[in-house]
């Protein structure tokens, strides 16, 4: 599998605990905060749930 490296862009203020929790479980938490991960099909529906907060670039 492949290694991106996911990085939080937008705050998870006002946002539903669903996507709170996505973020938390990704590793994220604060804005410009970054994590390289392998893709899996649990980390892409992730980061599915959570495109409009993050930015997603290959490794």
């Amino acid at each position: 599998m492949a290694k991106v490296i996911i990085t939080q862009t937008r705050s998870t203020i006002d946002r539903p605990e669903k996507q709170k929790r996505t973020i938390q479980a990704l590793g994220l938490g604060k804005i410009n905060r970054s994590v390289e991960v392998e893709m899996t099909p649990q980390i892409a529906g992730m980061i599915d749930k959570v495109n409009h907060l993050v930015s997603v670039k290959e490794a």
